[in-house]
């Protein structure tokens, strides 16, 4: 089995990154000549779906001259946000609804994608499907994280995600799920967050290792030392 829609979410106002983005969306901020969500894209091309789905909401009218501009070979849709910023949850949800699939891949513009990451998400996603799972998460540890700052966001334990006082695994911004996890959901606006803890507290939420060194644009500082590599 595969996955053929991918979700990138891009609403957010990026505001450890200012003053870049009061005029540039971070999605769309250039490393080595080729913006986050250019790489994210491309990664995701590489690995075979079919169509993506991109929220906005903060400049969002960036994005629609840039996926005009982009040369792809993948179909991209935009959908907005609304008025209100939907938050994480929201955001997914809001594009799972704009789609008949049933599971997919979200990812997050903040890392640096690239296709170094082509076979562990391809072993992530054989990894869903065999476990026959609802919602995974890619981790790394913290050991492995360029921005020594990011205190890790969860204990990892046989496959499963958990809360703990010393976590040591950082969520690198990839994940898939199935849409059936937001039956349940009576709110537009909400963090993703708020479904992961549900899982966690039914010992249902799996988490899939990265092995590879983590690069993510947490912020300003960062920016700068990602520049001089």
């Amino acid at each position: 089995m595969n996955i053929d829609t991918s979700l990138i979410l891009c609403a957010g106002y990026g505001k450890r990154l200012k003053p870049i983005t009061l005029e540039i969306p971070k999605p769309l901020i250039k490393l080595k000549n080729s913006s986050l969500l250019e790489n994210c894209i491309n990664l995701n091309i590489n690995l075979g779906i079919k169509k993506i789905l991109i929220n906005t909401h903060h400049l969002k009218d960036q994005f629609y001259d840039f996926v005009k501009k982009y040369q792809h070979t993948i179909d991209i849709e935009i959908i907005e946000d609304g008025e209100q910023i939907l938050d994480t949850g929201g955001g997914i949800l809001n594009m799972i609804n704009n789609s008949k699939e049933q599971n997919f891949l979200v990812f997050n513009p903040d890392t640096l994608w690239g296709d170094r990451y082509i076979e562990e998400i391809k072993s992530m996603i054989d990894s869903y499907f065999y476990q026959n799972s609802m919602m995974m998460l890619m981790l790394v540890n913290k050991k492995l994280s360029f921005d020594k700052k990011l205190t890790g966001d969860f204990g990892f334990k046989q496959d499963l995600i958990i809360h703990k006082i010393s976590s040591n695994y950082i969520y690198t911004g990839c994940q898939i799920i199935n849409r059936d996890v937001f039956k349940s959901e009576d709110s537009n606006i909400f963090s993703i967050s708020k479904i992961w803890d549900k899982f966690i507290q039914l010992n249902k939420l799996k988490g899939f290792e990265s092995k590879l060194k983590f690069y993510h644009l947490t912020d300003y500082e960062i920016f700068k030392k990602l520049k001089d590599l």
